[in-house]
């Protein structure tokens, strides 16, 4: 697997690059985001980005590989207060890890990223030729398109996952913890608690047309979440 590393601290992207190659990854380490933007051109399987670099914030790279790209994207950086948290994993960010690192947790939420995303492309195999239409929303599992009153909106692959198991599991309420087990590979440990209520937020600001009023998504207070909407034909049509 090819991972782009953007670090400008010598010492930990020497120390992270080691150890990474010797788990099998193959690491491209880049300084500066002009650096990485060149190294995109290439096969980039994942990403790991700081945030302050000598040449602009990792915050706006993440931003601009998302116009073009979904590939998992983990924020590694200083920066641990709650507001950066929630800012990077609402521009895209798939995962957040604070400095110092530990290269056994940073490994494991690579792979719980990678398993991620695995699952999703096994899945639109699996969905191949079904649509699933709930009230003005349309999901194409095969494309992992959705669109809203016709119109296509763009989701992150974490997203995208909350989406389809909210749908396939309408009316039924999904806890917190089942939620959060399915969408992170049971790696919960790891999971700040605000995390889901980051990705339900911005779900439902790309999928409801008045965010006054709940059509979809249904909060059930101390428990968790439910789709409201009925599903046509069970979801497959």
């Amino acid at each position: 697997m090819n991972i782009l590393l953007v670090e400008d601290d010598t010492a930990l992207a020497l120390g992270v690059e080691y150890a990474l190659k010797k788990e099998g990854f193959h690491i491209e380490v880049c300084k500066c985001l002009s650096e990485a933007r060149n190294a995109l051109r290439g096969e980039i399987d994942l990403i790991l980005l700081d945030v302050m670099l000598p040449d602009g914030q990792g915050y706006d790279f993440c931003r601009e590989v998302r116009v073009i790209s979904d590939m998992p994207i983990i924020f590694m950086t200083a920066l641990e207060d709650e507001g950066n948290v929630v800012l990077g994993l609402d521009i895209g960010g798939d995962d957040y890890i604070t400095k110092p690192v530990r290269i056994g947790e940073l490994i494991s939420r690579i792979n719980a990223v990678m398993r991620r995303r695995r699952a999703i492309e096994d899945s639109k195999l699996q969905k191949a030729g079904r649509k699933i239409v709930s009230g003005a929303i349309e999901v194409e599992p095969l494309k992992c398109k959705v669109f809203v009153d016709k119109k296509e909106v763009l989701l992150t692959p974490i997203e995208y996952k909350l989406l389809i198991l909210l749908i396939e599991n309408r009316n039924n309420i999904l806890t917190r913890n089942t939620l959060l087990e399915r969408l992170w590979d049971a790696e919960g440990n790891f999971v700040e608690t605000n995390t889901l209520n980051v990705y339900i937020r911005r779900l439902r600001e790309k999928i409801e047309t008045d965010l006054n009023t709940v059509r979809y998504i249904e909060t059930v207070r101390g428990i968790g979440y439910r789709w409201k909407e009925e599903v046509e034909d069970g979801g497959i049509i």
